[in-house]
């Protein structure tokens, strides 16, 4: 009984060691929806729905497929051939048998590289294409959503969802998956292998197997939570910096540097942290599952030594030294797999939890869509009409309680009131970014809902008070890619809102270069440059948020001269505090709590003495009304 102490004694250690853990998984396992520990999609939904941009690619996962059984032919046969050379020595020595044996080993090894190295290009290649697919249907969703979506969204989320999640997922296609299976080819390959050369040290093998299983499940829900806290950091972090860096001119213009670091700091060492948990939890199951592997050599070592020496009978079979090698290397090829599962698992897992955050942001659903039947406007003449339009933006907080009113076409209306009268909102409902919660929006006589959003927008031309530039030429901001303009519409458009007085001026002119938001523009040249996109791709109904608000006395001249050209071409709403901006306006509509409070013509309002009259008489005074008030005085 005492030659078995030695095996007895490792499997004291191992089952030690395997007590504590159980006791650490158990307690973690009761704590889980405390803290938020699995994630909420099921592996089975997210492997489904992978599968479905795999699909038109099988033909290629095929091949890779065909290409691996090589390589697992490789690591199940090369222990043979190495134990056959060490019986062949031991026996009758030939050195042509030798050499035809070696010549064998090569080529098999040859044809394995070379597979493999097909496999890897193709692997690539198709995993690309892949996340290709993905990475555009994702970008594409969150171009369908409304825009009080993307306000509850912050942008560093859905620039991490759209880079570092998308990469992690190509890991599992380009990599994680493939050598996932070859390993449990391998694995199941030279356990039958170990079986046919000899039954006694494959059960002995077979005996750390229960123990590799359970150390993998307890790795697998250590593993997930630490994925999901790293991919929870990063996101946050790239949060942080994406509307930081962006608001950096506020920080610097306040002092608040060192309070940005600090938190910046706080968010960094969380991530840190994250990490630092998820290498922990992999530097430990890593050591257990080769600790496995050197005590399975070690038995191997003794149990073969044993045999070999005493010439021992175990079922038929004798253990010789050709034996032993060759299971030395089966076990090496037993235990290398399963560690390299570790870590393939380790990707998968970060794979799964990117995938699972990707596809959260798939599943919320635009909440301003087409309908079914809806239909496309190939002209609209901008005949605009609102039939008792109520709209909220938070549930029970009115901001448009009843509003009436007509358009004609050809009409300029000036919308005017204080702020959070609903101005801006309704130009917002017009091009149905948001959807209203009662009454009717007409469109040339159509219900807003029963036209496609896309035919709906082509028609309207929206000049908003911060305008957006791209990273681009003026050329390029000024087409946004649209195709068949020419030089000399562009500039006759930049002609005819003024913003040639600069444009010339500059080195490069239309190829001048626009940095991030047009920063190397002022706030005027980028409305004139924001009025000549619109002018270039010919609205029906033209919008104007705020056009003039914060633009120095010179440029508002040129943009005043600007609005009465546009005023011209067609239908036009305007928003403005200035009231020096709407006179011209051949219907003035004044906002109150959501309600319209009076409307009519500049003259018309002012000889009625009410809220725009009063509005007026304060802006005259401080210098922005544009004109005298008749004379009566203001009324109480």
């Amino acid at each position: 009984m005492h030659e078995f102490y030695p095996l007895l004694c490792v499997g004291g250690i191992i089952g030690l060691i395997s007590i504590v853990f159980l006791i650490a998984y158990f307690s973690i396992k009761d704590k889980r929806e405390a803290i938020g520990f699995d994630r909420n999609m099921k592996d089975s939904e997210i492997v489904r729905r992978l599968l479905h941009y795999a699909k038109p690619h099988i033909g290629s996962f095929v091949i890779v497929l065909v290409l691996m059984l090589f390589s697992v032919a490789y690591d199940i046969i090369s222990p043979l051939i190495v134990g056959n050379i060490e019986d062949m020595i031991k026996d009758d020595f030939e050195l042509s048998r030798l050499y035809s044996t070696v010549a064998v080993y090569a080529g098999i090894l040859i044809v394995s590289l070379v597979c493999s190295f097909i496999q890897a290009i193709i692997l690539q290649k198709t995993g690309q294409r892949i996340i290709s697919a993905l990475r555009e249907d994702l970008f594409v969703h969150i171009e369908g959503l409304s825009h009080s979506q993307l306000n509850n969204i912050p942008v560093g989320k859905l620039v991490t969802r759209v880079t570092n999640d998308t990469y992690a997922v190509s890991m599992m296609f380009t990599n994680i998956l493939v050598n996932l299976i070859k390993n449990c080819f391998v694995i199941i390959g030279v356990l039958c292998a170990m079986l046919m050369l000899n039954y006694e040290l494959t059960l002995m093998v077979l005996c750390f197997v229960p123990f590799i299983v359970l150390f993998t499940v307890i790795f697998r829900k250590f593993t997930r939570k630490a994925y999901r806290k790293v991919k929870d950091a990063t996101t946050d972090i790239n949060t942080f910096l994406s509307e930081n860096l962006s608001g950096m001119k506020i920080i610097q213009i306040f002092n608040r540097e060192e309070r940005k670091k600090s938190e910046f700091d706080e968010k960094n060492n969380l991530l840190g942290k994250s990490k630092r948990q998820q290498i922990f939890v992999f530097g430990v199951f890593r050591p257990l599952v080769y600790m496995l592997y050197i005590s399975s050599v070690l038995c191997l070592l003794y149990l073969g030594g044993r045999g070999y020496i005493k010439d021992t009978v175990f079922l038929g079979q004798t253990i010789g030294s050709g034996t032993v090698v060759t299971f030395y290397m089966y076990i090496s090829k037993f235990f290398n797999p399963i560690q390299s599962l570790a870590e393939q698992f380790n990707w998968l897992q970060s794979a799964f939890a990117s995938a699972e955050k990707i596809f959260t942001v798939m599943d919320i659903k635009p909440e301003v869509v087409d309908a079914p039947d809806a239909v496309e406007l190939d002209h609209v003449d901008g005949d605009i009409e609102f039939r008792d339009v109520w709209f909220q933006y938070v549930p029970g907080e009115w901001v448009l309680r009843g509003v009436s009113f007509h358009v004609k076409p050809g009409e300029t209306v000036a919308f005017v009131g204080s702020t959070g009268s609903g101005k801006t909102t309704i130009l917002s409902l017009i091009c149905r970014n948001y959807d209203i919660q009662k009454g009717q929006i007409l469109i040339d006589g159509h219900d807003i809902r029963t036209i496609k959003i896309s035919s709906l927008r082509r028609h309207f031309g929206q000049m908003l008070q911060d305008v957006f530039l791209f990273s681009d030429t003026i050329r390029g901001n000024l087409l946004l890619r649209s195709e068949g303009i020419s030089d000399d519409e562009v500039m006759a458009a930049c002609r005819y809102v003024n913003a040639d007085s600069f444009i010339d001026k500059l080195a490069g002119g239309l190829d001048e270069p626009v940095h991030e938001r047009g920063a190397n523009f002022s706030a005027g040249q980028r409305q004139l440059l924001s009025f000549a996109r619109t002018i270039l791709h010919k609205p029906s109904v033209m919008i104007l948020d705020e056009a003039t608000a914060n633009i120095d006395t010179e440029t508002e001249q040129l943009i005043q001269d600007s609005l009465e050209k546009m005023m011209n071409i067609g239908t036009m709403l305007i928003v403005a505090h200035r009231l020096s901006t709407v006179q011209n306006a051949d219907n003035i509509i004044v906002l109150s709590h959501g309600e319209i409070a009076e409307q009519g013509n500049h003259a018309s309002l002012l000889a009625k003495r009410g809220k725009y009259y009063r509005l007026y008489q304060l802006q005259s005074a401080r210098g922005g009304g544009g004109g005298d008030a008749p004379a009566g005085g203001v009324k109480g």
